[in-house]
């Protein structure tokens, strides 16, 4: 869950995939992460080997630690794999990125995840959370893609809006069952066997996380959902050189516009975390001098307040109406 109280040192992180495969490419991890925009069969090959999904959505209070709601799926104690309880605000996407590569079998990780995952080695979920959240390396990876947090307008006396929590969970296969791993809950949710053949365990997974979606208002956007899965560069480059070297030509086009396509993507990743990383409080403080120099800030600021109002009044209506709205 993200919030502002015990945060413990952690910051807010985006739900992007840029950010989480830049925390894999720290952790020292062979992975990357994918928006996931469909579940459909077709969407969810094209990403194979998928090895998790990591799904965002509204946390509610009351729900946070309820026991599982349906018949099928049930709270396991005796998990025989690795799960760790979230213990501050803010850390929960990194705790879901642990939680998941922790039950991937013989992944290769850096020497500081790994010397981290023996040292919890038979330790309780509590206990694994409170070691994995004070790891001090950890939480400035975490936060190395947080936006800097340059402006305060704590002891200004201004009324503190409740914002809307969000929070991570983690689908993973694990020993023949689809788990939910979520760091509020005391123990994993088992939610069944998945058939090996056809499309294995990501067959149940989109049948839980259907559900779990169509308990939200129709066209709701409270929720995202991100594949953890292999990075699929290697494979292309090998696949390009193959054709190059024996001369066949067939299919050759179609791994350039891949590999294009994968270049493409990090590179806009890579301009988006250069984004995240730069404080641009001094850039804003010299546009608003340049306006006020030019004797167009106050206007500036009577046009943006007219168009908060309109946009508040806006949203009251819709609400009023029992009517949904994308946040601007």
């Amino acid at each position: 869950m993200s919030g502002d109280d015990d945060s413990s040192g952690w910051q807010l992180t985006e739900s992007d995939p840029g950010v989480f495969t830049e925390l894999l490419k720290t952790l020292g991890v062979p992975l990357i992460v994918d928006d996931l925009y469909s579940l459909d069969p077709e969407s969810l090959a094209a990403l194979q080997p998928l090895h998790a999904l990591i799904f965002l959505f509204k946390w509610l209070p009351q729900s946070s630690g309820d026991a599982p709601s349906s018949s099928t799926p049930e709270y396991d104690p005796d998990f025989p794999g690795f799960f760790a309880h979230q213990v501050v605000n803010n850390a929960c996407a990194t705790l879901a990125v642990l939680n998941a590569l922790g039950n991937i079998p013989s992944l290769t990780t850096g020497p500081q995840l790994a010397e981290l995952t023996t040292f919890t080695t038979g330790m309780d979920p509590q206990t694994r959370g409170l070691v994995i959240t004070s790891s001090d390396w950890l939480r400035e990876a975490h936060n190395s893609l947080s936006p800097p947090s340059s402006i305060s307008l704590d002891g200004l006396g201004l009324p503190r809006s409740s914002e809307d929590a969000y929070h991570f969970v983690v689908y993973v296969p694990v020993m023949g069952a689809l788990y939910e791993l979520d760091g509020l809950k005391p123990y994993p949710v088992r939610h069944g066997p998945y058939q090996e053949q056809g499309e294995g365990w990501v067959k149940r997974a989109r049948e839980v996380i259907e559900a779990r979606i169509a308990t939200y208002p129709v066209g709701a956007l409270e929720f995202s959902l991100l594949a953890l899965r292999d990075d699929p560069v290697p494979t292309l480059q090998a696949q390009l050189e193959e054709y190059q070297t024996s001369g066949r030509h067939t299919g050759e086009a179609e791994v350039i516009a891949k590999l294009a396509n994968e270049n493409a993507k990090r590179e806009r990743w890579a301009f988006e975390n250069s984004l995240r990383r730069h404080n641009h409080t001094g850039l804003v403080h010299a546009l608003l001098h340049a306006l006020a120099k030019a004797g167009k800030l106050a206007p500036a600021q009577e046009e943006a307040k007219k168009i908060m109002a309109d946009r508040i009044a806006t949203r009251k209506a819709a609400k009023a109406k029992g009517e949904v709205m994308d946040e601007d």
